[in-house]
């Protein structure tokens, strides 16, 4: 069992902080090779400057997309992605922004649109975690702070995004393992989680008649910044799994290519569970 971190000030753990990270996440494979699945498409990533969401964003990037990369702190990663991103000849605009506040969700999408002229597709994977043994030591301000970081910017964000968005666009949202099966360690995070899903399940049937798909993915243990910053002992991470071993960034970024293309044209209300073999129900 990995030991959590104590976190008596109720500081935030959160991807992009500094933490050492042996081995380094692969948010790319070396050998991935676009074939313009997203050509000429726009789209938004929240937390796109590290783990799942900078593999979505890169991936997005070798299939064509231009990408408006939304995060909150970590402007020397978020450039490094962007440098990744103008490398391959696509365009990348950085919005450093707390989403919390539904105004910085409103002028992120206004940013995009103005930079762009349009949007496509919607990713909103940014989230936080402050792992409690027990549900008495999750106070109030830790409470709604997860809340309104892991799933208040998803209607936020989505609500104003939807103002331009067209039929064949699509939402994916970022979900997890913890929503279907739980976490001991994590209950308010895991809460987000499970509101996450029944958000992607209920706005999907509300948009399928304009032609908008809305699916998710729900990763497994994935090796990113949030889990050292997370947790003091690391190294049986992801050992649980069937698989024995924690998932790279690398393995997930092609699920959001995947649902955002035309190969994902007849699914929607749908989630992909990439977590190392484990048997999920839904």
């Amino acid at each position: 069992m990995k030991k959590l971190k104590k976190f008596p000030d109720q500081k935030q753990s959160q991807p992009g902080k500094a933490h050492k990270m042996v081995p380094k996440p692969e948010l790319i494979r070396k050998n991935y090779r676009g074939s313009g699945k997203l050509e000429n498409k726009v789209a938004i990533v929240t937390g796109g400057d590290s783990g799942i969401g900078a593999s979505a964003v890169l991936h997005f990037a070798h299939e064509g997309a231009d990408i408006a990369l939304v995060y909150l702190e970590e402007t020397k990663d978020a450039n490094a992605i962007k440098e990744q991103v103008e490398e391959m000849g696509r365009t990348c605009i950085l919005i450093k922004t707390d989403l919390k506040d539904e105004k910085n969700c409103v002028s992120s999408v206004e940013t995009s649109i103005k930079e762009y002229g349009k949007l496509n597709i919607v990713v909103n994977n940014a989230a936080m975690q402050f792992p409690q043994s027990s549900l008495l030591d999750i106070n109030k301000k830790q409470l709604h702070k997860t809340f309104e970081t892991n799933i208040y910017p998803y209607f936020y964000l989505t609500k104003e995004a939807l103002k331009h968005l067209n039929s064949d666009d699509v939402i994916i949202n970022t979900s997890s393992v913890t929503a279907y099966r739980g976490s001991e360690h994590l209950l308010d995070y895991a809460s987000t989680k499970g509101a996450i899903v029944s958000f992607t399940r209920s706005l999907s049937a509300q948009l399928a008649k304009k032609g908008i798909r809305v699916n998710g993915v729900a990763p497994g243990p994935i090796w990113t910044p949030l889990i050292p910053a997370s947790f003091d002992d690391v190294n049986d991470f992801g050992q649980d799994t069937p698989m024995g071993r924690a998932g790279q960034p690398s393995e997930v970024g092609p699920a959001y290519v995947f649902l955002a293309s035309a190969d994902g044209s007849y699914i929607t209300g749908q989630f992909i569970h990439i977590n190392g073999g484990e048997i999920i129900g839904g």
